[in-house]
């Protein structure tokens, strides 16, 4: 069981906290770093191999993570000499891949089943599949409906419910099989361009703990909540630390 943690991205939004630090290794619950925990709950669950696509403060990264004997992970590196966003570190490496795995983003604070989503996906016969939580988003406006210059129908601030991509995905290889190596290449795009060739992928639908600790509210709220769902997040034998 395969999986390419993105780690690679200079963590803008949440600045000041990465200007010194890269974004998977910034402390939550003044313990652990996010890459930490995700690696010991990756363990947890079967996962045996993973590549750290890295590049902003790449060097820290390696330090801290190292081969990966201390999650008992086999640990290689993929590193990005220009920004190449969400799919693009896949291609120079794809021929080392297995035929199915998983990809994710290194900054994700989740209580997902990895393992989960993988098997689910290599079992469906899809080129990909995405990890999906719920959102409600309210809009602090009436909204009108109009036609031909005329109201014809209004809600007022109604609430509006989307899946959004968590940032966890499992891949078949063979779906960036024929991508060019070197190229910037996104998650948005490949969606579009599987829906474009009408294969569209799959979703792994997930209502549980999510935060994709992208802006510092988003980190501040990890770091508040850490203690309420630590026992959730990681492995038993982390729990008494």
């Amino acid at each position: 069981m395969h999986v390419v943690i993105l780690a690679g991205g200079k963590g803008v939004r949440l600045r000041p906290y990465t200007s010194a630090l890269p974004k998977p290794l910034v402390p939550i619950g003044e313990e652990y770093a996010i890459l930490d925990i995700i690696l010991q709950q990756l363990t947890s669950q079967g996962f045996t191999n993973a590549t750290l696509a890295v590049g902003h403060l790449s060097p820290l990264i390696r330090a801290f993570v190292g081969d990966g004997s201390r999650w008992d992970l086999k640990v290689d590196y993929t590193e990005e000499v220009k920004p190449l966003s969400t799919i693009g570190p896949l291609f120079p490496i794809r021929n080392q891949l297995p035929d199915d795995f998983l990809v994710m983003n290194g900054d994700v604070l989740t209580t997902l089943n990895y393992a989960e989503v993988l098997t689910r996906h290599t079992s469906s016969g899809l080129p990909l599949t995405v990890a999906t939580s719920p959102r409600v988003v309210k809009i602090d406006f009436g909204v009108l409906e109009a036609q031909a210059g005329r109201i014809v129908g209004f809600k007022e601030k109604p609430l509006l419910s989307y899946l959004v991509s968590m940032g966890v995905y499992a891949l078949s290889r063979e779906t960036i099989a024929h991508y060019e190596d070197g190229l910037p290449f996104g998650f948005d795009e490949l969606v579009l361009d599987l829906l474009a060739k009408d294969t569209p992928p799959g979703i792994f639908e997930f209502d549980g703990y999510w935060l994709d600790i992208g802006r510092p509210d988003d980190y501040d709220e990890a770091n508040a909540r850490f203690d309420e769902i630590r026992a959730q997040l990681l492995p038993a034998r982390e729990r008494v630390r």
